[in-house]
This record gives structure tokens, sequence and C-alpha cells, in this order.
């Protein structure tokens, strides 16, 4: 076990560069399945996710060729076993991503329940709709705690996905690839991470329609055959570390940040006082800035939401949050997504944050308050990034546990931030 003890009150300065989207490393993995050529996926994020990704991968038989830190050549000629490892499946949310490929190139697949952060009951359902929808069976075992994925052949289907899913989406994009005939994906989700599959997929020989769009129209293809792709960067820690700058008074600039995709970001932010240019594919944050909550036009106390894409992202609000605690005036916050999201709140209000929990969806946040270094636990991975921000902007020493957590979805995060000039080291406890 390891945990990270930082000292705060230091503004942080200079330059990073932002890793590869983890959420768009883990279905573009999985992705490798449907073809036996190879495929070079460039850009990877060196996290733990995305290496227990390659572990299940490996564990099915696929060949992974570690290039460099960032680059694998991936060939799935063979697949060596149907059943997928137990052990690993808990540990990511991702696993549930191999149904759809599994499905497409072996007709079957044995598959314990996904695991992955604990935020609040993450359901399965709109996958077995899709997937059923494209010609497959499922069958849940809950003495054997397994699900067993068959289809003899998949094809093609209208399908109105009951809830814009990421991976449910990513998941039915892969089975139809190889499906025989049309599918149409309705209420599709259409993140950044959901466009660079269909867009590796495309140059995989895939004949996918839309992307981008909540419409998507996918012409099964008999095979698939060898690409190369470079995963784009991943907004949720852009964002992340322009929360960083804004709460520690500093001045960042991200390198390779894809400030396309920031656009609601800037305005959710913009809400709470923070401003960010942007110079070509980079994004520069100004020091010292004045934050302070933009109230409604008649003067009530605005609402901040999550929403699907293109709204602003669930994995954000735990950042925004702790910005919200440096920031003059008052903010609702309204996590509708997940029921358990908010609760790492009472950390932040051990700190001396001023945050009611109205209940498990909303919480009032009063600004701005001085941080105080506390003793504390990484829930998940965007919580625990939300601690270390507010254990920067802190004044004295914070140590926080269970930060295997953040290295599931934040490549060397103590590296890039002492670069920075923060004061936080990794200590290994029994």
């Amino acid at each position: 076990m390891e945990q990270f003890v930082i000292e705060g009150g230091r503004p942080l300065i200079g330059t990073v560069t932002a890793s590869g989207n983890k959420n768009a490393a883990l279905p573009l993995l999985a992705a490798c399945l449907l073809t036996d050529q190879p495929v070079t996926l460039r850009n990877l994020p060196n996290i733990e996710d995305v290496r227990t990704m390659k572990q299940l991968l490996r564990q099915l038989g696929v060949s992974i060729e570690e290039l460099d830190a960032h680059t694998v050549r991936v060939q799935a000629r063979d697949i060596a076993t149907t059943t997928a490892d137990e052990e690993l499946c808990r540990q990511i949310r991702a696993s549930i991503l191999l149904a759809g490929p599994m499905l497409a190139r072996a007709g079957r697949l044995e598959l314990p329940p996904p695991g992955g952060d604990v935020i609040g009951r993450r359901r399965v359902d709109t996958h077995v709709l899709a997937l059923r929808a494209l010609g497959a069976e499922v069958h849940w075992d809950r003495d054997q705690n397994l699900f067993t994925w068959r289809a003899d052949r998949l094809r093609g289907s209208n399908i109105l996905l009951d809830e814009a899913s990421v991976t449910g989406t990513e998941n039915a994009i892969m089975a139809a690839a190889l499906a025989e005939g049309t599918t149409i994906i309705r209420n599709a989700a259409s993140e950044p991470h959901v466009q660079d599959l269909c867009h590796l997929l495309n140059r995989m020989g895939a004949n996918i329609r839309n992307i981008g769009s909540n419409t998507l129209i996918i012409e099964g293809v008999d095979k698939l055959g060898s690409a190369e792709y470079t995963i784009g960067a991943d907004y949720l820690e852009v964002g992340s570390y322009i929360g960083l700058a804004v709460c520690t008074g500093g001045e960042i600039t991200i390198r390779n940040a894809s400030p396309e995709h920031l656009e609601m970001i800037r305005l959710v932010f913009g809400r709470l006082g923070v401003r960010f240019g942007v110079s070509g594919n980079d994004v520069v944050v100004p020091p010292a800035q004045d934050l302070r909550i933009t109230q409604d036009i008649d003067g009530a106390i605005p609402s901040i939401r999550d929403m699907p894409w293109p709204g602003f992202p669930t994995d954000l609000m735990s950042i925004a949050i702790v910005i919200a605690t440096q920031a003059h005036g008052t903010v609702l916050f309204h996590e509708w997504m997940f029921e358990n999201r908010l609760y790492f709140v009472d950390k932040l209000i051990r700190m001396g944050a001023h945050i009611v929990l109205c209940d498990p969806h909303r919480c009032v946040v009063e600004g701005p308050m001085r941080l105080r270094g506390q003793v504390m636990e990484s829930p998940d991975i965007r919580a625990g990034m939300a601690l270390v921000i507010a254990a920067l902007a802190a004044r004295g020493t914070s140590i926080i546990r269970n930060i295997g957590q953040i290295d599931r979805g934040y490549e060397d995060i103590d590296g890039k931030l002492r670069a920075l000039g923060a004061r936080i080291e990794r200590v290994a406890v029994n």
C-alpha cells in the first residue's frame, strides 16, 4: 500500500503534457479483438487501468508488443479462451467492453461482473439489451457470479438505447461492426472517446457514419484488418490540471490538450470564475485568478449539473466542487448520474469547506474557505484527484491513502506535480 504526503499552500507553476484519454484507450484495446491482424495504438496512458486491460487481453491469448511506454502493437491472431479472468475483471469497469468484440469474433464469452469505482450502482442492462438486439443470448448465473454471452451470428438491428451509456454504446458499435447488415444505434453516447473508437474501427475497415452524433449508422463488414491510431488527449485530466492551477493560485501550461473538447468545461468552470486561454493545441491557465461564482440572471443561486456529452462530464464534478470551495459565492451541484459520487465531500468539510450535502445527488458549496490539511482516503479516481487538489491548496500537511485509485486514471501524477513545484511524496506503508 502507498499513500501521498502533501504539503499545501504553494502555487503550482510550469508546463505539463496531457496524457492520452484513458476512456478511449480501454475500448480501443478491446477493439483489437475484432481482427487477427496487428493494430498499433499510440499515446496510450501508462496507468493502472490500461495495464489491467492489457492483462485481460493477454489472458485471452492476445499478443501485445510494447513498442515504447505509450505505444503498443496488439494482435489477436488466435483466441485462446473465452473465459475472462475473474480477479482482473473485478479491478476495472471496462472489462465489460470485452463482450461486444468477443461475441463478434468468437461467438462466446464467460464474463464475471465488472468492477471499478464504487460511485453507485452501474447497470449492465444497456449492454444486454443492445447485444440481444443484435442476436446475442445472455445468461446471468447468480450462484457462479458469471455472465455467459453467446451468438451464432450477429445481425444488424435498429437499436434504441435505454440510456446514453458510453460503454453500452461502445459494445454495440464493436459488435455491429462485424454483424450482418445495417445497424442503427439511437440515443448513442457521443463522447470524444466514443468517437475515437469509431475512427479506429473505420481505419480497420469498418463502415460507421454520423460519428459524433446521437444516431450512428453501421454497415457490417465481413472482416477488419490492420490499422494505426493515435489516441487524443484526456480532457478529464486537462480539466483536473486547470483546477490544480486555479485552486493553488498558480500558472500552468497544459501541452497537447485537445482544446476542441473543452468548450463545456470552459462554460461551467467559467461560472466559478475560472479563466484559461488556448494557444494552438495548448491550454494556458493564468495565475492568481479572482474566483467568483456567477449568479443566475435573476440573482438566484446557480446550479451546475452533469449531463451526457456535450454536457458537463460527471467525472469533473468532484474537481468543480473543490474549485467552488475557493470561489466567492454560493453554488448548487446536482450529480444525478451516480448516487455515491458526492460522498467524498465529508472529507472537504473536515478540511474546513462550507458544504451542505442535501441528499446523495446534491450539495451546496459556499466559498471561499481556507482549507486545512487532513488525513483522508481516496474513494475513487476522480474524487481522489479532487482531494489531491484540495490538499495542495490547503494549509499544512495532508495524507491521502488508497492512492492506487488515483493511479488507475492519472499517469505519474506525483512526478508531474513535483515538476510543477508541488511538495508531494509517495510513501509506502504496511
